[in-house]
């Protein structure tokens, strides 16, 4: 038996109100499902040059001093 016929049977044992929840369920997980399919894949070191950091990045802070 299928997984989409073992929903079947238990959607049809479950009152309207709640059926319908369930619906509402499958339409999001389909929207959600077709947002990650549409999004290309990406590619790996695309932002390389579009990123540096500072030489003193490490530095210690002057707001700091007196705390060191």
């Amino acid at each position: 038996m299928t997984h989409a016929e073992l929903v079947y049977q238990h959607l049809r044992q479950l009152p309207e109100s709640v059926a319908a929840e369930v619906f509402d369920f499958l339409q999001f997980l389909e929207s959600k499902r077709s947002v990650t399919e549409s999004k290309p894949p990406r590619q790996p070191g695309s932002a390389k040059g579009s990123i540096w950091i500072a030489d003193d990045f490490d530095a210690p802070l002057d707001d700091f001093k007196t705390y060191q």
